[in-house]
């Protein structure tokens, strides 16, 4: 560590003064007045050279590249006048800024790797709407028109497209607002029972369709968490409206509460495809389909999972998912019985 230049220059002056000392006794055996004389001549001259080289050439340049630094909040201001930080110091607060840098240039390469993936899936799932009702819009406008029932069919047809974008749209405006954090989490206490309840009466005529039996298993009608009461009914009918969805004919969908250690754990099952393994890992990610063209046919806007995996994170929970191919899903998550348990 290059701490104080000046000693090691007067060590190393001394050292020649030393040698040329040593030469003249050996070889002329010059007086001792003047053998002193060469002593502090040799040592003022070489410590005069040595410093103005190491001056120009390291000291100035150093402290010029640490001013830089500490100019960019790479490393700390010089402490003391004339002590410069190392070449070791130097190089060490280069790589870890290096290092720090790469990494804040790779996560925003992600961020706009994202940003194009995300415009680019929320174009192509406007478009399928939009183009469907414009479709049926434009097919009644060249004549289909005059005929009633043709004209009630087509309005139908294009009535349910912009439903479909309205609430693609609704969608993607909830994920916006949990993300950006103006969705304010308002907490109390909750019945899941009795919320799971409801969310089951909206989807009778849903599940009558499929035949799929809707079932609650509960050790006690009364299942109190501490949650967002709003929030968890978007859970419970995202969760719950997938579960009808991929259920096959005449199977069904089961919410299951179990109480452990001051929190209550919910898994919704259902009787469908199951999800293959390879998937299971991106299934909350936005318009994530695992089969995209039966999941369109089911309906949805791709978005119910990743509202559903938000959701969750402001209620410091995590939604967890259980598959076997063939053998249907079960999706769960835990809330705290008080709010001495949640975590601020």
């Amino acid at each position: 560590m290059m701490r104080n230049p000046k000693l090691v220059i007067l060590f190393i002056s001394l050292l020649l003064a030393s040698v040329a000392s040593l030469v003249l006794v050996v070889v002329d055996r010059v007086a001792l007045a003047s053998l002193l004389l060469v002593f502090a001549g040799v040592t003022a001259t070489a410590y005069g050279i040595l410093y103005y080289a190491l001056d120009r050439m390291v000291l100035q340049p150093l402290r010029r590249m640490e001013q830089r630094l500490a100019a960019l909040h790479i490393i700390e201001e010089e402490t003391a006048p004339g002590v410069t930080a190392s070449i070791t110091v130097i190089e060490e607060a280069l790589v870890a800024y290096w290092g720090r840098t790469q990494n804040e240039l790779d996560r925003m390469r992600k961020l706009e790797q994202f940003r194009r993936d995300f415009i680019a899936d929320v174009s192509h799932e406007l478009k399928t709407p939009i183009f469907a009702a414009q479709g049926f819009v434009h097919t009644l406008l060249d004549g289909a028109a005059k005929e009633k029932a043709t004209r009630k069919k087509f309005l139908k047809k294009a009535a349910k497209s912009l439903d479909g974008l309205d609430m693609l749209v609704q969608d993607l405006l909830t994920l916006s607002n949990i993300e950006t954090g103006q969705t304010k989490m308002h907490f109390e206490y909750v019945n899941l029972y009795t919320l799971t309840e409801e969310v089951f009466d909206q989807f009778r005529e849903k599940s009558s369709k499929k035949e799929v039996s809707l079932r609650i298993k509960s050790p006690s009608k009364k299942v109190m968490v501490y949650a967002d009461k709003l929030r968890m009914h978007q859970v419970l009918t995202n969760l719950v409206s997938n579960a009808i969805s991929h259920s096959r004919e005449q199977g069904e969908v089961t919410v299951l509460f179990e109480t452990a250690h001051d929190r209550v754990v919910t898994r919704v099952k259902d009787a469908g495809e199951g999800i293959p393994e390879k998937h299971i890992h991106r299934i909350f990610e936005r318009f994530y389909r695992v089969d995209k063209s039966r999941s369109r046919e089911k309906g949805g806007t791709g978005l119910g999972l990743a509202i559903v995996k938000h959701i969750l994170d402001g209620h410091h929970s995590t939604a967890e998912v259980e598959s076997t191919p063939g053998e249907g899903a079960i999706f769960s998550f835990s809330l705290p019985t008080g709010p001495d348990k949640q975590e601020e």
